[in-house]
């Protein structure tokens, strides 16, 4: 068996036609694609997926968080993977992986086979995603070639968010909810097939695999999010509830004194202790929280309450994908002039205009009244802080160590998402069960006796009633998203205090690619 150091110094594999740059770099982008809008194609056909597979309204967030909890706690995992194995062969098993979860939850026929298949998904998508974005360093000369290469991935990425909202829209509207996860196979497969043939493979670098930070991470991350759920249906002194709690401190703490006392840790916590880079990872964590639970809630409201379709669905949310980019690039132009700060602070700000008029949502709210104002406010805030929080995070980093201060902001954002979204959902919850309580009175009192027998024995409320249940809740959770968000803008005024321009960094990719 070779050494580590052999394998060290072994030459990396030529792929056998290497000079059709054009044609690898195509199939590293469709991969990213295809990670990046599996978070945002799943959104549109939520209401469909809760009719079919009997997800309740809590629960249901769940397809969303097992997804985005595996991706983001098993991230850098994946990067370090492929610096030891090598990045083709480990970005190979990723894609298949992500495409055999997408075929198993594509035929799902319960709910927790949907959700063991999408957090299959997730680990794919984390073997995956960091080896591709390495790879690009891999196959393209430093220079204007490399730098090109990473602006259509960075374009990829960015859209990767509009394209999966309007092709989950078309996908469920013209066939089934089913194929917004079958699309993935075949673009899989040609990807699996093609990579060996046009990407270069890596140098294999000697490590450890930080198995035990990955998973007390990943399993207390899901223990704390599971009990968030469970409270919002169950209450908070629920035996199963305070067990949840409990283990999640348990691994959380077993997680922190791990990577204090591992020799190659997953998540380096000194990083933490600069300033700005921690004030960024919490200003980060604070609007993912919000970003998340934006998506899904409003998702529901324009399909239940406004009656449109997914496809139109898919449309509605347009606007804010355009904001997003047209914000990301006014901020990325105008660094160098400002700094960071002022963009952090503008950009919270906005978004949290765009949560406080979204609390004022009611049954009678319409799109262009309601729901359009707050989402471009949302999308022009979130849109202003992406460059800027990438800028602090890397500011003052080793080259060395680059790789895992922008690793850390991935997994904070997606650990963020799902922890904001699942707390958000336990206030939906709560709110709409004390309003069911009100509306169910109503409805007796006006019933007729055919109207409430057909209640008592399915128990569920008809609409106006159920509306205005789950519209109550809504509003529940944008009023909790209103504190995440505020947070944000006090770490951007008080914590944050970067103002020069940053340098340009000396970027080393996730997975330790400079």
């Amino acid at each position: 068996m070779a050494s580590s150091r052999t394998l060290a110094l072994a030459p990396p594999a030529t792929a056998r036609r290497g000079q059709y740059p054009g044609i690898a770099l195509t199939v590293i982008a469709a991969t990213q694609l295809m990670v990046v809008l599996d978070i945002t194609i799943v959104n549109i056909a939520l209401p469909h997926i809760q009719q079919v597979l009997k997800f309740n309204t809590t629960n249901l967030s769940w397809v969303i968080n097992a997804y985005t909890l595996t991706f983001g706690g098993l991230l850098l995992l994946g990067g370090r993977a492929g610096d030891i194995l090598g990045r083709r062969r480990v970005f190979v098993v990723g894609v298949l992986v992500f495409s055999f979860a997408s075929l198993l939850g594509g035929v799902a026929q319960s709910s927790g086979w949907l959700l063991a298949a999408r957090a299959l998904q997730g680990l794919g998508g984390a073997i995956a995603s960091p080896t591709a974005l390495a790879l690009i360093a891999t196959n393209f000369k430093e220079g204007p070639e490399r730098n090109r290469a990473f602006g259509v991935f960075s374009a990829v990425a960015g859209a990767g968010g509009a394209v999966g909202l309007l092709l989950g829209g078309m996908l469920t509207s013209w066939l089934s909810w089913r194929w917004v996860l079958f699309v993935n196979v075949p673009i899989g497969i040609a990807v699996a097939l093609l990579a060996p043939l046009y990407i270069n493979e890596s140098e294999r670098h000697p490590g450890r695999f930080d198995l035990a930070g990955a998973f007390t991470a990943t399993a207390g991350m899901v223990s704390l999010v599971y009990g968030f759920i469970r409270a919002s249906d169950h209450g908070w002194t629920d035996a199963v509830t305070v067990t949840a709690f409990s283990l999640a401190v348990v691994l959380l703490a077993a997680f922190a004194l791990n990577e204090q006392r591992a020799r190659q840790p997953i998540t380096p916590l000194h990083l933490l202790r600069e300033r700005n880079r921690s004030g960024a990872y919490g200003l980060m964590l604070c609007v993912s929280a919000t970003m998340f639970s934006i998506f899904f809630f409003i998702t529901l409201f324009v399909q239940e309450i406004l009656g449109f379709s997914p496809l139109r669905a898919g449309f509605a949310f347009l606007p804010i994908s355009v904001a997003i980019v047209a914000a990301s690039q006014l901020a990325a132009r105008n660094q160098l002039r400002w700094g960071p700060k002022p963009f952090l602070v503008t950009g919270s700000t906005l978004v949290l205009a765009g949560v406080f008029w979204a609390t004022r949502i009611d049954i009678d709210t319409g799109y262009a009244t309601g729901i359009l104002g707050p989402t471009l406010l949302f999308g022009f805030g979130m849109g202003s802080i992406f460059v800027p929080v990438l800028l602090t995070v890397v500011s003052q980093v080793a080259p060395h160590e680059t790789g895992a201060a922008t690793g850390m902001l991935n997994t904070t954002q997606q650990v963020g998402g799902s922890l904001g979204l699942s707390i958000l959902v336990t206030v939906y919850g709560t709110a709409s069960h004390n309003e069911a309580r009100q509306q169910v009175g109503k409805f007796l009192q006006h019933a007729t006796p055919e109207q409430a027998a057909r209640f008592r024995a399915s128990g569920k409320l008809p609409a106006p009633y159920s509306s205005q249940v789950l519209v109550h809740g809504i509003a529940g959770a944008f009023q909790m998203g209103l504190v995440f968000v505020a947070l944000a803008v006090v770490i951007a005024v008080f914590v944050i205090k970067i103002r020069r321009p940053p340098e340009p960094p000396h970027v080393n990719l996730p997975g330790g690619v400079t």
